[in-house]
């Protein structure tokens, strides 16, 4: 499933020269954790989140500008000391394409720990969209038992036989355990297990009993 079949067509988005007020009542008027900020083009720059924004009224002023601050402990000054979007923003901005698997998009949101991703042409760069973590959630919440038969599928086109593995299913993480035939086998099965739509990730502990990807020796 790609980004296109679930993000939000309309974008939530100031230049670099908006104002803190200007930015929180857009935060407030469209209810939004988080601002893209683009340039003259509509190309992302930057992004601007509702943290950002607080360090305002949570930072203490009590940064010295020493050598021992930490990287982080700078950049939250910067911020809390910053007027305008140019001067708060994170860059660059994390984003995404209409074409882009709706598995990485969630992958880049737990590891960068953000609620949205602009969406922007491949071609021109320019936003043309959002796409929200409940956008995302909707699509990881498919039914246990759902996902279960569909792994069950892969394995009869694989000629896995189900009987000798165990598969399991939680918040869009697919388990497998057991001992099939095949090394080959396995590495066909957890590919394909992953492309299945709703699976975020897939724990594989299977075992073969036949290693057939093993290199063998030359003859001397």
């Amino acid at each position: 499933m790609k980004v296109r079949e679930v993000m939000g067509g309309a974008s939530i988005a100031v230049r670099p020269e908006a104002t803190f007020t200007e930015m929180v009542d857009a935060m407030r008027r469209f209810k939004v954790g988080a601002l893209t900020v683009i340039d003259a083009d509509d190309r992302p720059v930057g992004v601007v989140a509702d943290d950002d924004l607080l360090l305002k009224e949570t930072d203490s002023g009590a940064y010295t500008g020493g050598v021992f601050d930490s990287h982080k402990r700078r950049q939250e000054h910067r911020k809390a000391a910053g007027g305008t979007a140019r001067q708060i923003m994170t860059i660059p901005a994390i984003v995404v394409t209409r074409d882009t698997a709706v598995r990485d998009a969630a992958r880049l949101m737990h590891r960068h720990r953000i609620k949205q991703l602009p969406v922007i042409d491949a071609v021109t760069g320019r936003i043309v969209g959002t796409v929200h973590q409940s956008d995302l959630l909707r699509v990881f919440s498919r039914p246990a038992g759902e996902i279960e038969r569909e792994v069950a599928a892969v394995c009869d086109r694989l000629g896995v036989n189900p009987e000798t593995m165990t598969v399991g299913v939680e918040a869009g993480v697919v388990a497998l355990r057991g001992r099939i035939a095949f090394r080959s086998q396995i590495v066909r099965l957890v590919a394909a297990v992953r492309e299945i739509d709703g699976v975020l990730d897939v724990e594989n502990a299977l075992t073969c009993r036949s290693d057939d990807l093993a290199p063998i020796p030359p003859f001397l």
